[in-house]
Formats: structure tokens, sequence, C-alpha cells
């Protein structure tokens, strides 16, 4: 029987049937299995356990509890009691990486929470009678009754990943950050605990501000590179050279730094991360990625992952994070956080470009700019003209949905790819409900800020921290964001919106607190991380491209991806733009495989990593 891998750190599955109570003298021993009536709880660390009673806690991460709860013998039993006094709002009062449930079979309630932006994951299904929670969707003790959700597919699709709280499992659910879930008998409420709440009228100095973000960072840094066996990620950019910088400053010796690079023109980036390397004297270790790894790790990352996961630098981290557990370290810092706290992606300049069209008067805009501009037999000469038109219908289409403009699902259209009987099951226009319904939730007038809390969401819960968590784990390394420190947000909250984005300048305060820290190449370099040249290596690698095809050839029979669109994919299109058409490639190459390894692999065990 196949072994699924378990990553260094946590996994667990429970259920609880509120109809039996029975927890008393069960062991609490590293990697046991906990059996009683009502009750299957299995737990792979120490410390992630206790029993008080009719009472249990099972908990995990690096979770920072206030003052008072600091006497408890260990993290399980600080949560029973903060529970205790604080019932549902407990998950409010504690800082940190975390995930917890907990649960009191004698009074019949429960409480499952994870942390601000789900770093430790935590899904759940509840139905009336028992509540199953697992750290993944495929863990959850009742999942093998539900079977695969439709719209989860057409959501990947979408999104290349599955937003929370959806889960490929029907019936299973995945907590957002910031959220628990509270049941009493046979009722169950969801709770947003941290709703964020931006102050955009600071009059707080540059230069005061600058002081307290750089003290800020670098405690946030010193706590989580206490391990004697710490590094780094280092893609050459600021975020990823920051923490490396003050590893360093924080330990007193050179961080070690672990970087990737790509034998493809325009997509290598080791020479920033040399830059850096040599400015902050790090023990640098570099990796050139190939198209034969990609065939050698595919099945293994989209194993380890509890639902398909589309993001093609994940590859990349894998590879990085196995670098630096075979170079002898146990715990990586990633910069991941530093964009989406403080203005760094370029969709916001150019969304805020976008806004600027609504700013002139509606006569103006409805009776000359847009009957000038939009009727195509009359722009159809000018390449001027037509950019304009361009800029003017992109512009009237409303935030957010102004931001899924150049979405290859819609791109290259939803008939042309799906099969008619898969369309039938889904709602195509759920996706743009739920990003609209999270667009909303966040209380600012500024259009910045707004697109920042749609990326904690969008970008980092669903996306960039599942691909270096996962990945890092796959590789058996634990894994810290210095960035999304709790302190470091908040004091993002009160950054003026123009100290995020000025004019088209991106992160301008973030940059100008760290002049003269960070070299000045490193300063003036654009965003660009470990993005994987998939397309490019497709075009003139033979053997990746048999791979791909014999890939996408096992979707053909599920009825989700017509046949003749995935071959004219291949066949044609990448000639046409191996880039563009490549990341479609990626994207339904990930889902077969995940299909595939999925399909062979039992129920997701949770085993000790010490076995």
């Amino acid at each position: 029987m196949q072994r699924r891998i378990v990553p260094a750190g946590f996994r667990f599955r429970g259920l609880v049937d509120f109809e039996l109570a029975a927890l008393s003298d069960l062991p609490q021993t590293r990697g046991t299995r906990l059996v009683a009536p009502g009750i299957d709880v299995r737990a792979t660390n120490a410390g992630e356990l206790a029993i008080d009673g009719t009472r249990l806690a099972v908990a995990v991460g690096c979770p920072r509890f206030p003052a008072e709860f600091a006497h408890a013998a260990n993290d399980a039993r600080r949560w029973l009691d903060l529970w205790e006094r604080k019932g549902s709002d407990a998950p409010a009062t504690v800082k940190g990486s975390y995930a917890v449930a907990l649960v009191d079979v004698r009074s019949r309630r429960a409480l499952i929470a994870t942390d601000r932006f789900a770093t430790q994951p935590m899904c759940y299904a509840f139905d009336g009678r028992a509540i199953g929670f697992a750290s993944r969707a495929d863990a959850v003790p009742m999942r093998a009754e539900a079977g695969i959700d439709e719209q989860a597919l057409y959501d990947y699709l979408y999104f290349h990943v599955i937003p929370a709280p959806r889960t490929a499992y029907r019936g299973v659910s995945r907590l957002r950050g910031g959220h628990c879930i509270a049941i009493q008998d046979e009722k169950a409420v969801l709770h947003r605990y941290w709703i964020p709440t931006f102050r955009e009228t600071s009059n707080a100095s540059v230069d005061d501000l600058g002081e307290r973000f750089r003290a800020l960072v670098r405690e946030a840094v010193a706590r989580d590179a206490s391990s004697d066996n710490v590094g780094a990620y280092l893609s050459g950019g600021t975020d990823s050279s920051t923490i490396a910088g003050m590893i360093g400053e924080v330990r007193g010796a050179p961080a070690r730094t672990f970087s990737i690079g790509f034998d493809v023109a325009g997509y290598d980036e080791l020479g920033y991360a040399r830059i850096t390397a040599r400015h902050f004297r790090t023990q640098h270790a570099e990796y050139y990625l190939t198209p034969r790894d990609l065939i050698d790790s595919i099945a293994r990352v989209a194993e380890q992952y509890d639902q398909p996961f589309g993001n093609s630098s994940a590859l990349a981290a894998y590879y990085c994070a196995k670098l630096a557990r075979e170079s002898g370290v146990d715990t990586l810092l990633a910069g991941d956080g530093g964009d989406e706290l403080f203005g760094g992606n370029t969709r916001y300049a150019l969304q805020r470009l976008f806004a600027t069209y609504g700013y002139l008067p509606a006569w103006l805009r409805t009776r000359l700019i847009e009957p000038a501009l939009l009727d195509a037999s009359s722009v159809s000469r000018y390449m001027l003209t037509r950019k304009v038109a361009s800029f003017v219908r992109q512009a009237r289409v409303p935030m957010p949905e102004r931001m899924e403009t150049y979405n290859l699902l819609l791109r290259l259209g939803i008939g042309d790819i799906l099969e008619p009987g898969f369309i039938e099951t889904v709602d195509t226009r759920d996706p743009e409900r739920q990003q609209r319904l999270v667009y909303d939730e966040v209380e600012s007038a500024s259009l910045v800020n707004r697109m920042l809390a749609y990326d904690w969401k969008y970008t980092l819960a669903d996306n960039d921290l599942p691909k270096v968590v996962e990945t890092a784990a796959l590789a058996g390394v634990d894994v810290r964001f210095p960035l999304l420190a709790d302190e470091l947000v908040d004091f993002s909250l009160e950054l003026r919106p123009a100290l995020k984005v000025r004019g088209l300048k991106l992160r301008y305060f973030f940059k100008r607190a760290l002049r003269g820290f960070l070299p000045d190449a490193t300063i003036a370099k654009k965003k660009h991380g470990f993005g994987m040249p998939f397309g490019a290596w497709l075009v003139r690698d033979r053997a990746l491209r048999d791979f791909a095809v014999a890939s996408l050839a096992t979707l053909e029979g599920r009825g989700i991806v017509k046949r003749e669109f995935m071959r004219t994919l291949v066949d044609a299109k990448l000639g046409e733009h191996a880039g563009y058409y490549g990341e479609m490639v990626w994207i339904l190459l990930m889902l077969a495989t995940w299909f595939r390894v999925h399909e062979q692999a039992p129920v997701a065990e949770a085993v000790d990593p010490g076995d």
C-alpha cells in the first residue's frame, strides 16, 4: 500500500460523535492514535494534544497566547484554558500561526479555528450529529461519502486553486483565514474573529514609521529564526532579501540562503539573488531546475496537496526547500506577504490608473468619449486609438471583476474548453460572486487597501502560502513567514494608501524604509519570484512534452475538458505563445496528475514524521 508523505510539523484527523461521551484515561503520547467511544483523533507531535476530563484540544503551529496563560504545560492546555475563559472569542486573543480543534463531549460543543491567513489549514464537515475535522480536506473522516465537488473543479480551472471555504469534496469546508466555527449541540455558527480595519489618516512622519517598521521586522525575524538550522528562501527581490539580511543581524552570523534558477532567457533571477548574497555575505546555495526535474517530481508534488493546485512555481519552491534540507536546514523563512501588505503588485498601480477614468464627469464619458472610441468602425485604422479604446473598455468594468480581464479560462472561452455536460453541473458566475463578496467585506475608502485585503485571501491564503507550506513540508522543512507577523500586519493597516502605492511607484514606504539596508539594485528590481518557464520547456524538450501529452490524455474520459481543446492546445497554440498557452497546459496537467495519484492513494492517515 502506498504511504502518503506526511510533512514535518502537523497532520491530524478526528471525528467526534456528540451522542457519545468518554475521554478520560486516554493516552497522551507522541504519535498515538486515540480511540474511544465517540472519538477518534490522530495527532503527530508532542504538545499537540491535551485531555482534561471530557475536554480535548488538538493544536498545532506557533501560537502566542496572552501572558496570563503562559503557566499551562503546553499549547493545547493553553487553548483549553483560553476556551474556558473566552469561549468562541478565544482565537481573537492569540497571535502567530496556528490551527486548533477544541471539543467538550459532555457539553456537546466544539470550536475549530485557524490563524489570520490560514497558514495552518483546517478542514471540517458537520452533519448535525458528528463533527469531522482534519488538517487537509482528503483526511476529513466523512469525506469518503461525499464525492468530488464539480463546482470546486470549475473554481480550480478559474482560479488555478480552489479558494476556501470550498474544497474538492462536497460537504467538506476549509476555514478561511481569521475564521472559526463554533458548534453547540446540533448548531454550527461560522464566525469571523478578525476583520482588518484600515486607518487611512495617520499623520505620523515617514521617518518615525520607518524606524518602527524596521524594529518590527527585526523582532519578527528574531522570533522565527530561533532554530539552530535556519535558512531563507532568496529570490533576489526586496522581501526575501530583507529576511536574509535580518537573519544575519539578529543571529550575528550570515544567513544561509537558497535560490532556484532557470536556464531560459527572461526567467532566470539568480543574478539578483547573488547580489543580495554578496551584500549580506550569506552562505548561499543555488540549483538550476530542469525539465527532467519536473517529470520526476510532478506526481509527488500533486499528491502533497489535498486538492488540485495549479501554481506552477510550486515545483521551484519544492526544489528550493529540498536544497535547503539536503544542506542541513530544518526551518526556512519566507518573504511572502510584503507585496500584499505594502503595495508591491503591479496590478495595484494599474487598477489605480483605470480608476482615474471614473473621476471624469459622467456626461463626458457617456456622451463624448465612449461613443467616439467604442464604435469599432471608427477606431479600426489607428493603433493608438485602439489602445485608448481598450483602456476605456477595461476602465468601465467595475472592481473586482476588472482584475479578471485576462483570466485564462475566460479569455480562451468556457464553451471552447469545457464539455457541455460539465458546464451544466456548475454555476459559471459563482467565482465572480465569491470575489465580489470578499471585495465588499473591506471597509475602506481606498482602492489600494481594498485590493490588498482582497489579495490577503486570494493571493496569500489560497495560493502563495499553501504553495510554500506544502512544498516545504514535502521536503521535510518547517517554514515561517516573518512579514505576516500580527504586529507587522497591524502596522500596515495604519499606513496611508499613498505610502503603499504613490502614483505608479509600488511599495513606496517599504523601499524607502529599507534604503541603505538593501542593495540599490534590489530596491530597483522588478518583482519576479520563482516563476517557471514551463511553456518554453514544453516547446523545446521532447520528453517533457510527451509526458504532458500523456498526462492530459487521462483527462479525456472524465467529461470535464474537451478532447479537441487539449489536442489543439498542445499541437497548435503552444507554438503561437509558449508562455501564455503553457500556463493552461500546466493547469490541466496538475489536475490530471492530482486525479491519478489520489485515486491510487489511500485516504490520508496521520503518521508520526519520526516513523
